[in-house]
């Protein structure tokens, strides 16, 4: 131990060095059922960044928490390791995507290490190396057994800087940009594959329910994505063109229906524009679908009302999306705000038909009323609910039937590049589009080719192959796999990584699954987390999971940011880990992030607060050290039994908030804990050897999960059994409520004394006495919180005890009736007593004065009346 703090390399590098020859995060294959927790594994860009450091963290602390709970831990950790940016790297230094890939692997995982991340590094996968991916090769053929691989020609997004396909939800923004590289999306038809995620839309929209430990804002934007919604289709009949079908939620408003629209780019507005060269104006200069208002062109045509038989203007218009719905829609200006912002700009009529009641008809004139309500206006269905009306009218009119659509697309996962799974499928001219057998794979990825455009195309030789059917010439596809593919199953690896029969062993991940807890960014709501959910789906529906969501408790951690602004390479604002690591320890940096802000929320670098967290473990470091079990012979007198106390709330109360992964709380328990220690053995000429020693090995292990190292070092110095790592969590059965009045109390006396001394100019008090409350008003404040009669006066007089003080007890009635909302139990008279005896030395310490804590029977009459139930009555003397 050194005198002057501790030399963080030194210890850090040595402890790592001891987990690792014990194997201590090694998960054994036969474990009945451990807690897995697990953070979404990383793409190897070279360097961690200080966002995988926060999460990293997070998943770490929690893990090494369960661990000391008892808990069997699954913890393991890979790499999202295919994808575009390691092939453009390539591209740019001549060199090859794999090389890339794996020297930057080997960075991260030693810098991982080095912040000493308690991995099962055994269980280490990479997505890149034909061991895993051949698993993808071998779901996809699965999934078009069953019916869920469609190749299909379709409108699709096209990157022109990655020069390859996204999928809709990597689209970003009104202004569509790539979620890569910010490039503008275009619009391109191409043959293509899909998953037919679609075909799980109305369970995976049902499922989220069933969420309860995801956050509900994750939630509610996969309902939105999905887009589930129930509603009618019906016919309205365009002129020259026959009945065009529309979808609409609102079948209720259908009388109120006074124009009729069209997607840019559905057949009838096509055809207009051949004719029309206002339409085709439209179409190709002034259509805006991203636009701040809803524009569009009136045609020369009509649509008939199938409701009213009245004929409405036709309207070509760039609200409307060929992709939802039908491409075509009602438009009832009155009921929707976007048709009445449109009807207003077109000087279309606006009719209310929908009102809150029947006497009560709203003007539409300004807005749109848009919630259910009575019919009016409409003819035989007036004074019916919206909802009875719309039951109703997908009765009576012909071409009305109930329909249910979605904004979720099927999963496009064709990528036109190199650097991911080949898609295992070869192009036969007799037999068509061929599975690649299980016994052929993996198809494996050839040399890297450096061109343009797709490398795979330049590959000739790898592509000329044989058809699995009819044994004539073929060529493999060339396309390879959205990498959200891989992501999308990486959990079930984790459990046999090493399993060449199978993608992962059944059984073990029906025992291990689901995922415990899962950390990662909210970013992925509706990207990975969608995806994952709908492949776990589809797995068990080929009878090889019993589980159907993969993840059972979700955390979306908030980001790492320098004045107020997210750290990135471009704004020159990125702190470097390996330089925090290397000036202040992996110890520090864990515990300033975990310290300063709940995981959920974004917070901001602080250089000081990391020079603070760092001056915090010295101080820790050298109380442990000048503590001599052998030497400390100090009473166990009241202080002892104070220290007691805080050392075992501290300890429940820590426990509760690891629980919930609010590290934040707990650390501030092991922080205040580690302080009024350092209280007491400035206080007491010798601390009470026991008291003392079972506070510091309490600080020690509710560190431990955050910071480690040190914490390791503290507790061998400590004469800990084993690893602190495996050490048992300090038990602590202890009331948090009761625990926190006690706190409350002990706070707000020390805070009046400090106001009193300061208000009256005392500077050197010789006493200060400390009177508690009367048994009364403690039994005044009982009946008042219990109590809902609205004369509490009255109420608590009911008592005779109380009624006895006559004035006195009237004067309180009155302070309880003017505070009733924020009324509360306290501590009851004995423990209030009780508690403030052995807090008494803290004041004494602080003011350097005798201080006494008295009954109502020891103190003047007149200082008895200022004390109520939690706020002692306080005289003071110089």
């Amino acid at each position: 131990m050194s005198d002057d703090g501790y030399d963080h390399a030194t210890v850090e590098r040595r402890w790592q060095e001891a987990w690792d020859d014990a194997s201590v995060y090694r998960t054994p294959d036969d474990a009945e059922d451990p807690t897995y927790v697990l953070g979404m594994y990383p793409y190897p860009s070279g360097q961690l960044h200080m966002g995988h450091v926060r999460n990293y963290t997070i998943t770490d602390a929690y893990a090494r928490y369960r661990r000391m709970r008892g808990d069997e831990v699954l913890h393991p950790m890979g790499w999202d390791a295919f994808g575009l940016p390691a092939e453009n790297a390539a591209k740019e230094r001549d060199s090859n995507p794999a090389d890339w890939t794996f020297d930057c692997i080997d960075t991260m995982k030693g810098q991982m290490e080095a912040m000493g991340f308690g991995y099962d590094w055994d269980r280490e996968i990479a997505t890149c190396v034909p061991e895993y991916y051949r698993w993808n090769q071998w779901l996809f053929a699965q999934f078009r057994e069953e019916g869920l691989v469609e190749r299909k020609a379709a409108d699709i997004n096209w990157c022109p800087s990655c020069e390859t396909v996204l999928a809709d939800e990597q689209v970003e923004g009104d202004a569509e940009l790539c979620w890569r590289c910010d490039t503008p999306v275009e619009q391109r038809e191409l043959e293509q594959w899909f998953l037919k995620i679609t075909e799980y839309a109305d369970e995976l929209v049902d499922d989220i329910d069933r969420l309860e430990g995801w956050p509900d804002s994750v939630r509610q934007m996969q309902r939105n994505w999905i887009g589930r919604q129930h509603g009618a289709r019906v016919e309205f009949d365009v002129s020259g063109h026959g009945p065009v079908e529309a979808f609409t939620t609102r079948l209720d408003t259908i009388f109120g229906a006074t124009f009729f629209a069209l997607a840019p780019d559905h057949p009838i507005a096509e055809q207009l524009a051949e004719e029309d060269d206002a339409v085709r104006e439209f179409i190709d200069h002034e259509a805006d679908p991203d636009g701040d208002e809803p524009n569009g062109v009136e045609t020369a045509l009509t649509a008939t009302n199938p409701a009213t038989g009245e004929e409405v203007p036709v309207f070509v218009a760039d609200f409307v999306l060929s992709d939802v719905g039908t491409g075509a829609l009602m438009g009832v200006p009155g009921h929707d705000d976007r048709d009445h912002v449109f009807a207003e700009k077109m000087g279309v009529d606006i009719d209310p038909v929908v009102a809150p009641s029947e006497d009560e008809v709203p003007d539409v004139s300004e807005g749109a009323f848009t919630e259910d309500g009575v019919l009016v206006n409409s003819g035989d269905y007036s004074g019916l609910a919206s909802e009875a009306a719309r039951e109703q009218l997908e009765a009576d009119i012909p071409s009305a039937e109930h329909h249910v659509q979605y904004r979720l697309r099927d999963w496009l996962i064709s990528r036109q590049r190199y650097w991911g799974t080949p898609i295992p499928v070869v192009n036969c001219p007799d037999c068509g589009a061929v599975t690649v057998p299980d016994d052929e794979l993996p198809v494996e990825l050839p040399e890297f080719i450096n061109t343009t455009g797709n490398p795979l195309e330049a590959a000739e030789e790898w592509q000329e192959t044989t058809c699995p059917d009819c044994g004539g010439p073929a060529t493999r596809e060339t396309d390879t796999m959205d990498t959200f593919m891989d992501s999308s199953w990486y959990f079930l690896r984790y459990v046999s990584p090493d399993d060449t029969d199978a993608p992962f062993d059944v059984d073990r991940a029906n025992d291990w699954m689901p995922v415990d807890q899962y950390v990662g960014g909210i970013e992925h709501a509706v990207m990975h987390l969608l995806y994952s959910r709908f492949v776990t789906k589809a797995i068990a529906d080929l009878e090889m999971l019993e589980h159907r969501e993969p993840f059972e408790n979700l955390l979306a951690q908030g980001m790492v940011q320098l004045d107020g602004e997210a750290m990135s390479k471009s704004k020159g604002n990125v702190v470097s880990p390996q330089a925090i690591v290397e000036e202040y320890g992996a110890d520090t940096a864990r515990l300033f992030m975990m310290e300063a802000a709940q995981p959920e929320r974004d917070f901001d670098w602080s250089d000081q607060g990391v020079r603070s967290t760092r001056a915090f473990l010295d101080r820790l470091y050298d109380l442990v050290a000048a503590f001599d079990p052998a030497t400390a012979d100090g009473d166990d007198d009241s202080v002892a039994a104070y220290v007691r106390d805080e050392t075992a709330a501290a300890a429940a109360v820590a426990r509760e908030e690891y629980e919930s992964l609010t590290f934040n709380v707990a650390l501030r328990e092991a922080q205040g804990l580690a302080k009024t220690l350092r209280q007491y053995r400035e206080y007491a000429d010798e601390p009470h050897a026991e008291t003392f020693e079972r506070g510091l090995e309490t600080v020690v292990k509710l560190l431990a999960p955050v910071a480690p190292h040190v914490c390791e070092e503290l507790w061998e110095e400590l004469d800990g059994e084993g690893f602190v790592v495996d050490a048992a969590w300090p038990d602590a059965e202890v009331d948090r409520e009761t625990a926190e009045k006690r706190r409350r109390l002990v706070e707000n006396t020390q805070e009046d004394v400090r106001d009193i001394t300061s208000v009256a100019g005392i500077e050197n008090p010789e006493t200060i006495d400390i009177v508690v409350t009367p048994d009364w008003k403690y039994r005044a404040l009982e009946v008042a919180v219990e109590s809902d009669a609205d004369n509490l006066i009255s109420e608590i007089m009911q008592e005779p005890e109380i009624r006895e003080q006559g004035d006195d007890a009237a004067d309180y009635g009155q302070d309880l009736q003017a505070e009733r909302e924020a009324l509360s139990l306290t501590l009851p008279p004995d423990q209030e007593r009780a508690a403030l005896d052995r807090a008494a030395w803290l004041l004494e310490r602080e003011f350097d004065a005798e201080v006494r804590v008295l009954s109502p029977d020891e103190a003047d009459e007149s200082v008895v009346r200022k004390a109520e139930p939690g706020r002692p009555a306080i005289d003071i003397h110089e």
